[in-house]
């Protein structure tokens, strides 16, 4: 009988890369070696890895890690989007936190990149009209992770959270690509009005600590919104808006300021 040939594996360098990582820091520590190896190392995938680090992260007496992570699995399995969506934050937040210095860090530390993706999970089961678990998986990683992110909200790829404590997104908000923001956000709405009543936020947009952005307004891509501002109106791309209430302050100095992660509001470095 003819010996069939093995299927090549399908090139995953972000997954390698964290796998690498993996080793080295067990050679390094080997006191974390459990860790390392329950949440990375025993699997062949990341998705498999997330799917075993939320069920850890989310379980409680009244919801086994057991349940959460068949739920995640199938989550992963069925909407492949979901792996992207997850790679892409990994990179985001390697690239643009000055405190992460690996690609494992925010797997196994970074309670922004968890929320995240078990927001990215519980969005999917509100897709699939599951929404009782959807609200459970909300309202533990607000319990765990101190950030409220609503089900039915829409957060693109490549986002990062830095620090990601009292983060509060709202049901109709709606986040674009390449978003970066500190903690104390509020992406909320202004009253009880039951339609759509909250920010639309463009693509690439810097938002500071403390911001909040209110309403059903639209920030446009590739703006600034400085910390502690409270923007209760539409924000034109390429702007950099200040204060309470926030008023344009001047251009956002340079093209992709959720890359740069600059603040200051005389411009980016280099321009």
């Amino acid at each position: 009988m003819a010996e069939l040939q093995r299927k090549p594996r399908k090139l995953d360098p972000v997954w390698d890369q964290i796998a690498q990582e993996a080793r080295a820091a067990v050679l390094k520590e080997p006191l974390i070696g459990g860790l390392v190896h329950s949440s990375i190392l025993h699997h062949a995938s990341l998705e498999r890895a997330l799917s075993y680090r939320l069920a850890m992260k989310l379980s409680s007496t009244e919801m086994s890690a057991q349940i959460l992570r068949e739920i995640a699995d199938e989550a992963y399995e069925t909407a492949p989007a979901l792996g992207e969506a997850a790679r892409a934050d990994l990179v985001a937040i390697f690239e643009r936190d000055a405190a992460c210095h690996s690609l494992m860090q925010p797997l196994l530390y970074f309670k922004g990149f968890q929320a995240v993706q078990a927001y990215r999970v519980g969005h999917w089961l509100w897709e699939q009209g599951r929404r009782d678990i959807a609200y459970f998986i909300q309202a533990r990683v607000s319990e765990v992770f101190g950030v409220d992110i609503h089900p039915a909200a829409i957060i693109g790829k490549g986002l990062m959270i830095d620090h990601a404590h009292s983060i509060v997104i709202g049901e109709t908000a709606v986040v674009g690509d390449n978003v970066s923001m500190l903690h104390s956000v509020t992406l909320g709405g202004t009253g009880k009005e039951d339609d759509d009543r909250h920010p639309k936020i463009g693509n690439g947009v810097l938002i500071g600590a403390g911001a909040h952005v209110l309403g059903n307004i639209t920030v446009g891509s590739c703006s600034r919104i400085a910390a502690g501002s409270v923007v209760l109106e539409e924000v034109p791309p390429c702007k950099t808006v200040a204060g309470v209430p926030a008023k344009i302050v001047g251009e956002a100095g340079c093209d992709q300021p959720a890359l740069s992660m600059d603040q200051i509001l005389n411009g980016c470095p280099g321009q």
